[in-house]
């Protein structure tokens, strides 16, 4: 049995599936973490959300930025990007945004030693802190008042950690650490606006950093999965794996085995 950690697919179903049969991927035998942003960009999101779908339990996908707003889309919130028409057009939509608004925030596996979040977790929280917040924000999206909850979370602020956030506010910054943060300042104050390789031209940063590299970060005991960030690519160190290697911007899709860390990929489209 192995497991694979994939980066962000953005509905780039071909390379997907020359990816699972360069991995030689079976459902009956092996299990595909997802990194989050199933969809968005690429030509067959709708192809994307029914396969990883049927897969059931050898999947196991977090929800990033895209997937949110797929589903705010779906309530109407925002404009949906033109490459999700044929999900609107699709006769299980309904079923496919129940499917996706109920995907974790978080996943964790203290035996295999790593957790997954898309855009990774904030410097301030420990784990269990992370654990906690990622449950706290699934309620109000699996919930009957999602639309409502959603319509609050379109935000930047606040872009500090306070244990004494309430409501909106709250949710808000643990929804946006969780599939939207990069860089980070020393106090581990987010920032929205950088978007770029942390590792070049890096006197153009200023005091901001990558959120994992960020000097009040509390350690954590397990390696952290995330995607999000395809400009930084592939990145690993003692402490993360980022797997964001840019497939729908005609870069590569790339997996990792967890019990090996060995990585493979394939050239998109």
């Amino acid at each position: 049995m192995a497991i694979y950690a994939i980066g962000d697919i953005q509905g780039c179903y071909d390379p997907f599936r020359r990816l699972l049969d360069k991995l030689q991927f079976s459902p009956e035998r092996d299990t595909l973490w997802l990194a989050g942003d199933l969809v968005n960009r690429g030509k067959q999101s709708l192809e994307v959300l029914r396969f990883i779908k049927g897969l059931d339990k050898a999947a196991i996908s977090v929800l990033g930025n895209h997937d949110i707003s797929l589903i705010a889309s779906h309530y109407g919130l925002v404009k949906p990007h033109p490459s999700l028409k044929s999900i609107f057009k699709a006769a299980d939509r309904e079923e496919l945004i129940e499917w996706l608004r109920h995907q974790p925030f978080l996943h964790v596996d203290e035996s295999l030693g790593y957790c997954m979040a898309h855009a990774g977790i904030s410097p301030h929280w420990t784990l269990a802190e992370a654990i906690s917040y990622a449950k706290e924000i699934q309620i109000p999206l699996r919930g009957s008042t999602a639309k409502h909850w959603l319509e609050n979370m379109y935000c930047n602020k606040p872009t500090q950690w306070r244990n004494d956030l309430q409501s909106y506010e709250r949710h808000r910054y643990i929804l946006n650490s969780f599939v939207r943060m990069r860089f980070t300042k020393p106090k581990g104050r987010l920032d929205f606006h950088l978007k770029k390789n942390p590792f070049e031209n890096k006197r153009k940063h200023g005091k901001l950093s990558p959120w994992f590299l960020c000097p009040i970060r509390k350690q954590l005991p397990l390696k952290v999965i995330f995607g999000h960030w395809s400009s930084l690519g592939f990145y690993q160190d003692e402490n993360v794996i980022a797997l964001d290697t840019g497939c729908v911007w005609n870069h590569k899709l790339t997996a990792i085995q967890l019990n090996t860390e060995i990585t493979t990929a394939v050239e998109c489209p």
